[in-house]
């Protein structure tokens, strides 16, 4: 069942996804949930709360059953209507019926010649910086993921943008850009305006999932 919060961050995401078309095809889905599973042990239990027409970016790119997991997670979307993107692997992607590929920052680069080999696939990216969002843009990425919008949970006291400066950063953009990073519920309406497509999260899809 999906929670009050996860509702909350969909109709803020969908609302922010149709704005934005006009500024380009926009393929990508509006609310993502980023995999962790030092945080979060069961993702199954999160996508099965995700509203259909979300997606889901397997990360968690050290375990050792990485490959396991990811046929799990393509047979658990497709029953549930959710797009399934694999982080840094578009063999993996392609073997599990994955919709497309999620490259970390350092991997942006290689995007290019990836999708001349995967051209089907639907193609984000990570960005930390307006000079990875330029990046991002010269490598036809579908969409980039800019983070940490807000102070997370996943790296307590680090440096995080905040909501004038990643407006301006998006807004100087050319592709479709999701915030991530401390977004829920609670400040999700602090970005209203700044001009993302989509939003995504870890920890506050995952509130009263299952």
């Amino acid at each position: 069942m999906t929670s009050l919060s996860t509702q909350k961050l969909w109709q803020h995401a969908t609302q922010w996804h149709r704005r934005s078309a006009p500024r380009g095809k926009n393929r990508v889905p509006p609310l993502l949930f980023m995999t962790d599973q030092q945080r979060i042990p069961d993702p199954v239990a999160v996508i099965e709360s995700l509203p259909s027409g979300a997606g889901v970016v397997l990360r968690d790119y050290d375990l050792a059953e990485r490959r396991a997991l990811a046929a799990d997670l393509s047979a658990v979307c497709g029953k549930n209507g959710i797009i399934l993107l694999i982080g840094a692997d578009a063999e993996l992607a392609q073997r599990v019926g994955a919709a497309g590929v999620h490259l970390p920052e350092y991997m942006v680069h290689r995007a290019p010649a990836l999708r001349r080999q995967y051209p089907r696939f639907l193609w984000t990216g990570a960005a930390h910086s307006y000079t990875a969002l330029v990046r991002a843009e010269r490598t036809m990425l579908d969409a980039a993921l800019l983070s940490p919008i807000f102070a997370t949970a996943s790296h307590p006291g680090s440096a995080f943008l905040g909501t004038p400066r990643a407006a301006q950063m998006v807004q100087r953009s050319d592709i479709p850009i999701l915030a991530l990073g401390g977004i829920d519920a609670s400040n999700v309406g602090r970005l209203n305006g700044a001009g993302f497509s989509g939003l995504a999260a870890i920890g506050a899809l995952a509130e009263q999932a299952g």
